[in-house]
C-alpha cells in the first residue's frame, strides 16, 4: 500500500487546538483536585468532560483518516487490518512507554501523606511491575493497588483512557468501520440512552451504586463493575458520534473566527461550576447536554470552520502537538503538587498559587520536550523503520 496515502489529507488544525485546550484544562481540574472539593466544584469544576471531548475528537479523526483506506476487492492497495494496528501503536504508544517512565522516576515523591498511603510501603519490583503492565495495556485490580486511590494504574492515573481508546480502535477496525450510516446512528441513539442513565442515575442495568457520583458520568478509573461500565459509557456515545459526524459530512462553517468561538465554547462547557448544589440532577442534566449536544455542536463547527491567519494556525499547531504529550506526562507531577498541598493546607493562598503555577508550567515544559526530544523522532523512526516496511 502507499505509505504517504495519509499526508494527501489535509489537517483539521482547529481540532488540533482544541484538543490542545482541554488538556490544558485537564491540568488545570487536576490541580483544584489536590485541594476541598468546595474548591474544584467552583473552578475547572467540568474538566472531566475532556475526556468525553476527546473520545469524540478520536471517532471524528478515525472516520475521516480511515474509513476510505481499507483494502477492498476493488482496492488491493488499501490498509489492512495489521497495518491499521500498526499505525495506532505508532502514534499511540511512545508516550505511554514515556509516561510509565516518568510515573516510576517520580512515584516516590509522593508519599508521605494519608491521601497516599500506600506509597512508602511499595516495594521497588511491584513499582516496575506495574509500569510494565501499564505499558501493556492491562488495567489493575483495586488488590494490586500501590497508591491509595484503587485506580486502573497506580504509576500514571490518566492512561485509564488510553485503555478503552485502544478498546475504541480495535472496535472500529473489527465492527463500526463496517456499519452503514444507518446502523451507526441506531447505535448512537442507544448510547445516548446509556449516557442518559448515568447523568440522570436511572439506574437501568442495576450497576450504579456510588454516591459520591451519582448524576455524573465521573468514573472509569477503578475496575469495579460500575466504573467499568461508566467507562464504555463515557467513550461508546462521543466516539460513535464523532465517528457518524465524519460520515455525514455535515459541518457548520464560520467564515472568521472559528477556533476563538470553538475554543470559548469548550472552555465555558469544562469550567462551569457545579450546578444546583445538593440537587445532583440538575448538574447531571447540564453533563448530559453538554455529552450529546455541545460537543457534537462544537466538533462540527471545529471541522467545518477554516484558519484565518498564520498566527492563529500556529498557535493551533503548537496546541496540537502538546496536547496527548500533556495529557500522558502531567499526572506524576499532579501526584506530587496534591503531595506538597496536602501537606501545608495552612500556607498562605499566594503561595499555593505560585506553586500551582509553577507545577503547570513544568508539566507543560515536560509536554514540549516530551514531544520534540522523544515523541516525533521515535515515531519518525518507527514508521522509517517498521510502519513502511
Amino acid at each position: 500500500m502507499n505509505s504517504n496515502y495519509l499526508s494527501s489529507k489535509p489537517r483539521y488544525e482547529i481540532l488540533d487546538g482544541l484538543r490542545g485546550i482541554a488538556a490544558i484544562v485537564v491540568v488545570f481540574y487536576h490541580l483544584m483536585e489536590c485541594y476541598p472539593k468546595n474548591i474544584i466544584s467552583s473552578y475547572f469544576a467540568h474538566g472531566y468532560l475532556a475526556v468525553d471531548f476527546f473520545f469524540a475528537l478520536s471517532g471524528f479523526v478515525l472516520g475521516y483518516a480511515y474509513d476510505n483506506r481499507w483494502q477492498t476487492r476493488q482496492n488491493k492497495t488499501g490498509m489492512t487490518l495489521w497495518h491499521f494496528f500498526k499505525r495506532r501503536l505508532v502514534r499511540l504508544h511512545p508516550m505511554v512507554i514515556l509516561g510509565a517512565l516518568i510515573g516510576i522516576c517520580l512515584f516516590y515523591y509522593s508519599g508521605d501523606i494519608e491521601l497516599f498511603g500506600k506509597v512508602d510501603e511499595a516495594v521497588w519490583w511491584m513499582v516496575l511491575l506495574q509500569a510494565l503492565l501499564m505499558i501493556l495495556m492491562i488495567p489493575l485490580p483495586q488488590s494490586m493497588d500501590i497508591r491509595g486511590w484503587g485506580e486502573l494504574t497506580s504509576i500514571n492515573g490518566p492512561v485509564w483512557t488510553l485503555m478503552f481508546e485502544y478498546v475504541a480502535n480495535i472496535l472500529y477496525a473489527l465492527f463500526f468501520r463496517h456499519l452503514s450510516k444507518v446502523a451507526l446512528g441506531f447505535l448512537v441513539v442507544f448510547c445516548a440512552l446509556l449516557t442518559t442513565d448515568c447523568c440522570l442515575r436511572l439506574n437501568l442495568w442495576g450497576v450504579l451504586e456510588s454516591d459520591w457520583n451519582s448524576y455524573s458520568v465521573v468514573g472509569g478509573f477503578i475496575f469495579t463493575a460500575e466504573h467499568v461500565y461508566i467507562g464504555y459509557v463515557r467513550l461508546f456515545y462521543p466516539f460513535l458520534i464523532g465517528l457518524l459526524l465524519s460520515r455525514l459530512d455535515k459541518t457548520i462553517k464560520i467564515e472568521r473566527g472559528g477556533f476563538l468561538y470553538t475554543s470559548l465554547m469548550v472552555l465555558v462547557v469544562l469550567c462551569v461550576p457545579v450546578l444546583g448544589g445538593d440537587n445532583k440532577i440538575i448538574d447531571g442534566i447540564y453533563q448530559l447536554i453538554c455529552i450529546l449536544f455541545a460537543f457534537p455542536l462544537i466538533l462540527s463547527i471545529g471541522a467545518g470552520s477554516l484558519l484565518k491567519g498564520k498566527k492563529t494556525s500556529r498557535v493551533c499547531v503548537f496546541l496540537g502537538q502538546i496536547s496527548f504529550p500533556l495529557y500522558i506526562t502531567h499526572y506524576p507531577l499532579i501526584y506530587m503538587h496534591t503531595s506538597w498541598a496536602q501537606r501545608h493546607l495552612g500556607a498562605p493562598i499566594c503561595t499555593h498559587i505560585m506553586v500551582g503555577i509553577c507545577t503547570f508550567l513544568m508539566a507543560l515544559g515536560l509536554a514540549w520536550a516530551a514531544f520534540k526530544l522523544y515523541d516525533e523522532p521515535v515515531r519518525s523512526w518507527l514508521t522509517k523503520h517498521w510502519l513502511k516496511r
